[in-house]
């Protein structure tokens, strides 16, 4: 009698668990079997990075609305939408950044620049604005707009609040403007305040005295507490340069960030606290990961002009930039990220590729592609040398022209005569020159017809 043996396969091994996701796949793990498993893994490592640099479109919209350069921004606690912006022509505007439409707008909301914004964080619809005209307001911008014309209430003069202060923190050696300051996270008795006269001080209300101070080379124009670490500030300098330092440790700072080629206007944690946005005056919004000093996301536009406030969204997905331009810019913290609907199978591929980059970093190829950035920070430099080359060529022609014409004839139509070739009123040859700036290795300028162009040359 013949026997007949049946190999039967239970069906939910090779069928997704729930509709959406990938079918599984059955593997041979041996590394026997498969010998060139890691050449493919490469290519495969390659590839990613270089999808990632195809697919980089961070740039989103542009919120108009202003029509001075944008001075400060800050975002409503609890909200992923609602956004505040201050400008030099004292207005406010709050932006709902899923529509990009304005909520509130407040024409003269003060006489001169928004210097400050803040919202309540008990109170998500009230929000305090101060400004260049010494005066301190209140704001309610959750009722209709026709009630916002005027604040709830205004504290004039010197003195903004005419109440017995809390406490009154002041060094005694100190006698400059305190440019920022900003309370601590998680211990909200701790603060701290940067100075004109490039002082960094910590104070503790309980004690009413500040407890640490500490002199920097150059004056401090921003500083942010990290959400996760307690203990780390940010601070942005005029030295073209980020500095992270631990209080318990002030000697020494525990990260430099260098990239900048200008002064660094801003920064701004993001909220997982792994990364952080900066913003300065060589018009570019930096994006760092934590304990990076080198190397990081660039993004610029040809229009924007120098930076001078950044901010993180609150769910980290999303970048906020406001310039001298007038323009409030939102950019992707990740430049290649996909907007909108993902499913879980296109998920788990972005994550296998993640993956791979990250293990074939130490690839000389996959290294180079990734820290790769293709930007271009003189646009409009260029255009005006190869508009000024283009000229250059026609004078030249022009004055072989001529010479030939000097050749035939013995009157020079031109003008008067001195040398061959050359005339006095006209410009036959185009005085071209490069010239170093003494005073910043940042600038170079060329001379075209009495024209003077800068070119920002960048050191990274």
């Amino acid at each position: 009698m013949v026997k007949i043996s049946v190999l039967q396969h239970d069906l939910s091994t090779h069928l997704p668990t729930r509709p959406g996701d990938p079918t599984p796949v059955q593997r041979n793990l041996n590394p026997l079997m498969h010998p060139f498993s890691r050449a493919r893994e490469r290519t495969r490592a390659l590839n990613a990075a270089k999808m990632d640099r195809m697919f980089a479109k961070p740039f989103i919209d542009s919120l108009e609305g202003h029509v001075d350069a944008v001075e400060v921004i800050c975002r409503q606690p609890g909200s992923l939408t609602t956004l505040a912006s201050g400008s030099w022509d004292g207005g406010i505007i709050l932006h709902n950044l899923s529509t990009r439409n304005h909520i509130v707008k407040i024409p003269q909301a003060h006489k001169g620049k928004v210097s400050g914004l803040c919202f309540s964080e008990t109170d998500g619809g009230k929000l305090l604005s101060c400004g260049v005209d010494r005066n301190v307001k209140l704001w309610s911008v959750s009722g209709e707009s026709e009630s916002l014309e005027t604040p709830l209430n205004v504290f004039p003069g010197k003195a903004a609040f005419k109440s017995t202060p809390i406490s009154n923190l002041t060094f005694p050696t100190s006698s400059e403007t305190i440019t920022s300051v900003r309370f601590n996270m998680s211990e909200p008795s701790v603060l701290a305040s940067t100075g004109s006269d490039r002082t960094f001080t910590l104070y503790d209300i309980r004690t009413g005295k500040a407890e640490r101070r500490i002199i920097m080379q150059m004056q401090t124009n921003a500083l942010a507490w990290s959400p996760t670490f307690p203990t780390t500030v940010l601070m942005a300098s005029e030295d073209h340069n980020l500095y992270t330092f631990d209080i318990r440790k002030l000697d020494t700072p525990s990260m430099i960030y260098k990239a900048h080629v200008a002064a660094v206007m801003s920064c701004d944690w993001s909220p997982t606290g792994t990364e952080f946005v900066s913003g300065g005056w060589d018009r570019t919004v930096r994006i760092w990961k934590e304990g990076k000093g080198h190397s990081p996301e660039v993004y610029h536009t040809k229009r924007m002009q120098r930076v001078t406030s950044t901010v993180f969204s609150a769910d980290a997905r999303f970048v906020i930039s406001g310039s001298d331009d007038g323009n409030v810019r939102i950019w992707k913290s990740k430049a290649s990220e996909k907007l909108g609907v993902v499913t879980a199978r296109e998920r788990a591929a972005m994550e296998y590729r993640e993956k791979l980059k990250e293990r074939w970093m130490v690839d000389k190829d996959v290294e180079r592609v990734v820290r790769f950035v293709n930007i271009f920070l003189f646009d409009a430099p260029f255009a005006q040398i190869n508009q000024a080359n283009q000229q250059t060529q026609g004078d030249d022609a022009g004055c072989k022209k001529g010479q030939r014409r000097e050749e035939k004839t013995a009157y020079a139509f031109w003008g008067k005569q001195t040398q061959a070739g050359e005339e006095e009123g006209g410009h036959c040859r185009t005085n071209v020159k490069i010239i170093f700036n003494p005073w910043s290795s940042l600038y170079w300028t060329l001379e075209v017809h009495s024209k003077v162009f800068y070119m920002v040359m960048s050191s990274g």
